[in-house]
């Protein structure tokens, strides 16, 4: 006899032995004896070899609720699934904004499964390489780096202030001038190992006022080296090994080129008298055989320890003015020197103070 889904009688306990038969396609329970097919389940009843102790009936309802709550499992698995998916994303999401990078997933233009990340670099300088065809504009960089290049060995080396360098006993060994930065008007390059000065070497400095290369190895100044320093007043280059001298500026007020081996020959017989702005003038502990001509403006000379052997009456003043009187001059030295000055009284007639030092 055959019933419905509704009136199917079921065997819980353990032992006990149902046989069900079902049409078509089916399949049984064990230990229930529940057969299913589709959404009913039919139950064939048939002798019992060992009676059951305590039979259970499935109901038509229970029947029905336990299809409910597969339906609800069924409906739960579909909604917690992706909201599981999406909890996971969001959170990976805030670890990769947390890093510096945006992910950014658009659900409804892109599949699921492709993910795009966009990742923010830091901006770069960008540095334009030079066109290699154009040589004109790479020449003309190239130039312009070179000078500010120059520029920076010289300040790193030396003490750079406002118009002033100072350059004294550099290390490592300074052999040449040093590139200066404009507008330099004092330059201390004192006791280094300069052998050469150059046409070159302040050519683009026209403001240089005072130059003090004391304590070097110079041994040559070409020409033209001062020629264009036209606010040059002070030039020291005392303690070098100078034979001759250049050329000097005609607002040159200083000069001091005391202990070096320089000669008569080596200065030209005109070069001080056409400087009318000379006051100071340092040449003593060199090998001047004879004193050259001096400007009136001269306050002060030093000749010692040289080898001057003679003297005239136009040295110093005018032999045939016996009323003149050199006013300016107030300071001279020639000791050290093999002329003897009681030989020559009317060379020093004008002076108002005869010259200084220890005579033999």
């Amino acid at each position: 006899m055959r019933s419905s889904c509704f009136n199917c009688p079921a065997a819980v306990r353990s032992g006990l032995r149902a046989d069900h038969s079902l049409s078509g396609s089916q399949a049984t329970t064990p230990q229930t004896g529940i057969t299913l097919k589709g959404s009913s389940c039919r139950h064939t009843q048939q002798h019992i070899a060992s009676p059951p102790s305590t039979p259970d009936t499935l109901t038509g309802a229970s029947c029905a609720s336990r299809l409910e709550k597969m339906d609800l499992m069924l409906v739960f698995s579909f909604l917690i699934v992706p909201w599981m998916f999406c909890s996971t994303a969001q959170i990976s999401n805030m670890e990769l904004r947390a890093r510096g990078l945006v992910r950014r997933v658009e659900f409804e233009e892109v599949p699921s499964d492709n993910v795009f990340m966009e990742v923010k670099k830091p901006k770069k300088k960008v540095i334009s390489a030079p066109d290699y065809e154009s040589t004109d504009d790479a020449d003309g960089q190239s130039t312009t780096d070179d000078k500010k290049e120059a520029d920076l060995p010289t300040c790193l080396l030396c003490v750079c202030l406002t118009g002033s360098v100072y350059c004294e006993e550099v290390t490592p060994e300074m052999k040449t001038v040093p590139a200066l930065p404009k507008e330099t008007a004092y330059l201390y390059a004192r006791f280094n190992k300069i052998t050469k000065i150059s046409n070159k070497d302040f050519a683009d400095i026209a403001t240089l006022k005072r130059i003090d290369l004391t304590g070097n190895l110079i041994s040559e100044i070409e020409d033209g080296a001062f020629s264009k320093l036209v606010q040059l007043e002070e030039l020291t280059l005392a303690e070098n090994r100078l034979v001759k001298l250049p050329m000097l500026p005609t607002k040159l007020i200083s000069l001091n080129a005391n202990h070096n081996h320089l000669k008569t020959k080596g200065i030209k017989s005109n070069m001080f008298k056409k400087l009318n702005k000379l006051s100071y003038l340092y040449l003593g502990n060199n090998e001047l055989e004879a004193i050259p001509l001096l400007p009136e403006t001269l306050r002060v000379v030093h000749l010692h320890n040289n080898n001057i052997t003679t003297l005239t009456d136009e040295t110093f003043c005018k032999g045939n003015d016996t009323h003149y009187i050199r006013h300016n001059m107030l300071e001279i030295r020639l000791d050290g020197n093999p002329v003897i000055l009681a030989q020559h009284p009317n060379s020093f007639i004008c002076l108002r103070a005869l010259p200084i030092g220890h005579y033999k």
